[in-house]
């Protein structure tokens, strides 16, 4: 055992380390297929949410532009993949009512009951903190490569971050930064969130346990990182109106990851 998992030992707390399993590395499209058969199964349910999820992501956008900040939706957009994996609890917990053959009604995804809600609050802080961090790093390599400028508007900026030498440098080292920021969260809540969600556990187990998943499933999760990645672009790219039905799909899927990666109890 590694020496993550030794510490994992030490840090069960309320519940002992999970066992974690190697996959395949087409796993990350079998949990993809079985996303959209939960999808499937509760349609109405999965697309309400997803129009949820759509209404607010719009409205965060039209308040962006409407305070000339429509610079800074690309910014929002990368961070939502940093926070995302917290706002599709509502998606785990229908898959795991599906998979117990339980009811699934508006109320359970709405209200989710969490086996660690505290703990599941402090790992939705911490994402949130990140996403923050992204927020003011970008303010910060704006002002390295751009100066003291005023932000431009958003059909300003897009033909000076692809037209002009600043602007490139900006984008790739931005994207280098994001990247690496937006790999760090994945690693440490791709099954934390999941986890917290439908086991008695502390965060730090949680974390530890999701990063143990990257670590020993590497591949894999590199492929599955990639799939949350390009569905997302592709649900932002349609006007955010993709993300109707990419938001629950991944949703879903996310919970049969965390099951095929984590061994139950």
């Amino acid at each position: 055992m590694s020496e993550i998992s030794s510490q994992l030992g030490a840090a069960g707390g309320r519940d002992r380390f999970p066992d974690v399993r190697k996959v395949r590395a087409d796993a990350p499209w079998v949990w993809l297929a079985r996303g959209w058969a939960d999808m499937s199964s509760v349609p109405a349910l999965s697309l309400s949410y997803g129009i949820a999820f759509f209404v607010i992501s719009l409205s965060l956008v039209v308040a962006l532009f409407q305070f000339d900040l429509g610079a800074l939706v690309p910014v929002m957009a990368a961070g939502f993949l940093l926070v995302g994996p917290m706002l599709a609890v509502g998606m785990y917990e229908a898959s795991r009512r599906i998979e117990a053959g339980l009811p699934v009604r508006l109320a359970d995804v709405a209200f989710v009951s969490t086996r660690s809600p505290t703990q599941l609050a402090f790992l939705g802080a911490m994402l949130m903190g990140a996403m923050l961090i992204w927020v003011r790093i970008a303010s910060l390599l704006f002002a390295l490569f751009f100066g003291s400028q005023d932000m431009p508007t958003i059909a300003e900026f897009v033909p000076a971050l692809l037209l002009t030498p600043h602007g490139l440098g900006l984008l790739v080292v931005g994207t280098a930064v994001g990247g690496l920021l937006a790999l760090v969260c994945f690693a440490i809540s791709v099954v934390s969130v999941p986890m917290l969600m439908a086991r008695d556990v502390d965060a730090v187990t949680a974390v530890l346990t999701s990063i143990e998943t990257v670590r020993r499933n590497f591949w894999p999760m590199m492929i599955w990182g990639w799939i949350i990645a390009f569905f997302t672009a592709v649900g932002i790219a349609t006007f955010l109106l993709g993300l109707i039905v990419v938001f629950p799909l991944l949703g879903h899927a996310t919970w049969h990851a965390y099951r095929d990666l984590v061994r139950a109890r």
